[in-house]
């Protein structure tokens, strides 16, 4: 893999986990289908998943998780200050996405990557793990698509396919390299991250600032997208570019074909309306219909082979997971 290379890195870390916010029970099939692919890989991850929870994440979910092998650790939900930064109505699912900053407290790692749980991971991705960054005060992720495709009228006004970083990309090299070196003259969306997948080094100094941020800075109102803009907002010019197989926006794959390829996405991430929300169907005639239907399809392939093994158990909890997936 090619990165921005830094000049002087400092030495990888030998201890590391996967985290995913989950806080809410109609997320648990996410959690445990992305837990399920980490698994399937081949080989298989070396690192633990750990669910990062809130109080109200349920008893009996939490019983499901500690059976499928997965960590929890319940925190304290992390938000701006009240009255400081308001959601559009059609983005209030990430009301509770600024907690994952939470996982910069957690210093008994000496690496981080969290990842959303609308993910499924297709290939290893355990090299992340030892991906040198200039220093314990960076991250690294891939780019935000800025195309819109929806048109949704509460996007920036500059988020267009003119400013997307992967509009100049093609195969084979989109695979290997991330889009480009974040020029200080360039489209502004060109210097933000997509908050799904962050590589990051724990710090109890990093976490403090951030928090200090979050409570203070006068940007925090304009943000449109919660913690993903905190992110390219206070590590501006302190995040490395990785491609995007790593966070493969289900979007790309109509809007940017020329970068995507099937049998090289490392990690599919399902933005927007989620596969277990939708019952599998006959794909419609539009193409972007027809390629939502195949992703969505493969993470239902993956729900329900990780159901089938869930089912040999009794006490499993399966039954608790199958109650919030479409039918």
């Amino acid at each position: 893999m090619t990165v921005v290379t830094a000049t002087a890195p400092f030495a990888p870390p030998v201890n590391g986990a996967w985290v995913a916010l989950c806080t809410k029970s109609s997320y648990l099939q996410g959690l445990l289908v992305l837990n399920h692919s980490l698994r399937s890989t081949s080989p298989p991850t070396a690192y633990p998943l750990v669910a990062m929870i809130t109080a109200p994440f349920p008893p009996e979910a939490r019983e499901v998780c500690r059976r499928a092998g997965i960590l929890l650790k319940e925190v304290d939900s992390l938000r701006p200050t009240e009255g400081t930064h308001e959601l559009n109505e059609h983005d209030l699912r990430f009301m509770d996405t600024w907690t994952k900053f939470r996982a910069f407290e957690w210093t008994e790692y000496e690496r981080i990557i969290t990842l959303d749980c609308d993910m499924l991971v297709q290939k290893n991705m355990d090299d992340l793990f030892t991906l040198p960054l200039p220093g314990p005060d960076w991250v690294a992720g891939t780019h935000v698509c800025a195309c819109n495709p929806r048109r949704l009228s509460h996007y920036p006004n500059d988020w267009i396919p003119e400013n997307c970083a992967y509009t100049a990309q093609h195969l084979p090299s989109a695979l290997t390299h991330p889009p480009l070196k974040i020029q200080p003259d360039g489209p502004r969306p060109h210097g933000l991250i997509n908050g799904g997948l962050i590589v990051l080094t724990p710090s109890k100094t990093v976490f403090k600032d951030i928090v200090t941020f979050l409570r203070t800075s006068p940007l925090i109102k304009t943000f449109s997208f919660a913690d993903q803009d905190l992110y390219a907002a206070f590590f501006k010019n302190h995040w490395q570019p990785v491609p995007y197989v790593y966070n493969a926006l289900k979007t790309l794959r109509v809007i940017h074909p020329d970068i995507w390829s099937d049998s090289d996405v490392r990690n599919i991430h399902y933005i927007l309306d989620k596969p277990w929300q939708h019952p599998q169907g006959s794909p419609s005639k539009a193409s972007a219909d027809r390629s939502t239907a195949f992703l969505h399809g493969l993470w239902w392939l993956a729900y329900e082979d990780m159901l089938s093994q869930m089912k040999l158990d009794p006490e499993s909890g399966w039954d608790v997971v199958d109650e919030w997936v479409a039918k």
